[in-house]
């Protein structure tokens, strides 16, 4: 593997880090969308309905991948980073740079 454990370990934290302050930064795009109507229009609201919806699944889409950055630097500590999950053949080095928490080979994928 070209990757050594504690270049792909640092990798996989920035990126951690990265998605974390994306999330803290994005925070008033999800709160609640006020009905007042005297205040905001229907078509406003509406767009605020859209753009908050569109929030959600952004930080929800954050979150899992947070989740498999955790699960990643877990393989790391047990020794098992780099194996496919499904399978136990190694993940390609080429795999694993363009996405250092891919948890299968590409044939598992």
């Amino acid at each position: 593997m070209s990757m050594d454990m504690a270049t792909a370990r640092q990798r996989l934290l920035d990126l951690k880090d990265e998605l974390i302050a994306l999330s803290e930064g994005g925070g008033e795009d999800r709160k609640p969308v006020t009905l007042d109507q005297q205040s905001v229009g229907r078509l406003s609201r509406l767009d605020s309905m859209q753009v908050q919806a569109m929030a959600k699944a952004a930080e929800s889409r954050r979150a899992m991948e947070i989740r498999r950055i955790d699960a990643a630097l877990k393989r790391i500590e047990a020794g098992e980073y780099g194996w496919c999950v499904e399978c136990g053949e190694a993940i390609a080095p080429k795999r694993l740079e363009s996405d250092p928490a891919a948890p299968r080979c590409a044939a598992c994928a």
